[in-house]
């Protein structure tokens, strides 16, 4: 399927994004550059240790012209905001499209989740909802991808040639066929045509 075809027929009015070993450097060049006007509200999880702090938010305020902040508890998604899933916890998209916060056992030995998010947002959101994979170590997130692709939503995987870690798009890949896989630089232009078409 062609980007430009792909992405106009999706209207979209979420994104989520999973990533863990080498994610932060990949989510930095694939934001970085996002215009000030961009819309659309993107939640990500990344996989840190849960026994300190998270410095995403700080790492990312400064190098992004839309807000960026931690998911809280009950906090309803707002647009043009960057959310990012606090260690230590699984983060869920509920039905309102609040946030939901839980200490449930890990998923593929992580807390947060990809996979958590992604189902949960899939239910939320079913076909207006977009999914992104990006390098990792480990399997989290094809399940949550597959989920998003079951409800109708568009999957987009990295190229596993250009991620630092190949497992995890490698994992996808096999297990659902996603929509797209793209380069970082594909995606960001995808996101940028699914922001002009949610407007």
């Amino acid at each position: 399927m062609k980007l430009g075809q792909t992405a106009k027929e999706q209207r979209i009015e979420a994104v989520m994004i999973g990533a863990s070993a080498g994610g932060v450097t990949a989510l930095l060049t694939l934001l970085t550059g996002l215009p000030a006007s961009f819309h659309l509200p993107m939640v990500a999880v990344l996989h840190l240790p849960d026994d300190r702090d998270s410095l995403l938010t700080e790492i990312f305020q400064h190098r992004l012209p839309i807000a960026v902040r931690e998911a809280a508890d009950k906090e309803s998604i707002a647009p043009a905001t960057l959310y990012f899933a606090p260690p230590g916890y699984h983060l869920s998209v509920e039905m309102d499209r609040t946030f939901s916060l839980s200490c449930e056992a890990p998923v593929h030995y992580s807390r947060p989740s990809i996979d958590v998010l992604m189902a949960s947002a899939a239910d939320a959101y079913g076909a207006s909802l977009a999914g992104i994979l990006l390098t990792g170590a480990n399997f989290d997130g094809a399940a949550g991808l597959a989920k998003i692709r079951q409800q109708g939503g568009l999957t987009v995987v990295q190229d596993p040639a250009e991620a630092e870690v190949a497992t995890m798009p490698e994992a996808a890949i096999r297990k659902l066929r996603p929509n797209l896989i793209l380069t970082l630089d594909g995606i960001r232009s995808l996101l940028l045509k699914l922001d002009r078409n949610s407007c």
